[in-house]
């Protein structure tokens, strides 16, 4: 990508009322941080979007160039944005050396659909979205690319497994994981209660007692006795 230079000017105050000015006039309030020093700049705030949604968010070294004439290089490293509105409200730049490296974090963004996914139906989860590295400015990645193509379930892509230019010093450690494939939960269905009838109570019927011929002789002649 071509190197881009943004026009800005140097503050001599700072401070919100300063900042809310800057904004009314389409000027966006900015610093330029270089070893342990700080400068207040402003920077046109039509610029300073088309420069943001040009990059989406990559790392790109520009060209700051000052009214009288000075030219520094920097990365720009954050903005905040109105949470309402979505308009730029501030940004950091970081000055640099073309021949000074840096450390910075690049977004790792992943190609294709996993084998796991596609005809195992697993889940893909992408556990790692940026790395750290060091490098010169001028070798700093827009991104780094990983093809997840042949990724099986419970197979995982780590750090290591990633293609990096030469220049390019790896600071995150190599054993993370960036991507993996997990079987999909199925969920198991509960078996309905089983109701138990309750037994019926069980009745039972008086015992009868029979009585034996002999018996039932005595008591007839007793009756007749009393008679």
């Amino acid at each position: 990508m071509e190197r881009v230079t943004l026009n800005v000017e140097k503050r001599d105050k700072v401070g919100k009322g300063i900042a809310r000015s800057l904004r009314r006039e389409g000027m966006i309030p900015a610093i330029i941080y270089r070893a342990g020093n700080s400068l207040p700049i402003a920077i046109s705030k039509k610029a300073m979007t088309d420069f943001i949604k040009t990059t989406a968010g990559e790392h790109a070294v520009v060209n700051l160039n000052f009214s009288n004439g000075d030219i520094k290089l920097a990365i720009l490293k954050e903005y905040q944005l109105d949470p309402v509105k979505g308009d730029i409200l501030h940004t950091d730049f970081f000055e640099v050396s073309l021949t000074e490296k840096v450390t910075v974090h690049v977004r790792v963004l992943l190609k294709g659909e996993p084998i796991g996914v596609k005809r195992d139906g697993g889940l893909l989860q992408h556990v790692l979205r940026e790395i750290e590295i060091t490098c010169l400015p001028d070798k700093i990645p827009g991104h780094i690319e990983i093809d997840i193509s042949n990724l099986e379930t419970g197979q995982a892509l780590h750090v290591k497994n990633l293609t990096i230019g030469k220049d390019v010093e790896l600071i995150t450690n190599p054993d993370e994981v960036i991507a993996n494939v997990v079987a999909p939960i199925i969920e198991k269905e509960e078996a309905a209660p089983v109701e138990v009838a309750a037994a019926a109570p069980e009745i039972v019927e008086p015992e009868v007692i029979k009585k034996g011929k002999k018996e039932e002789k005595e008591e007839e002649k007793e009756e007749k006795g009393k008679k």
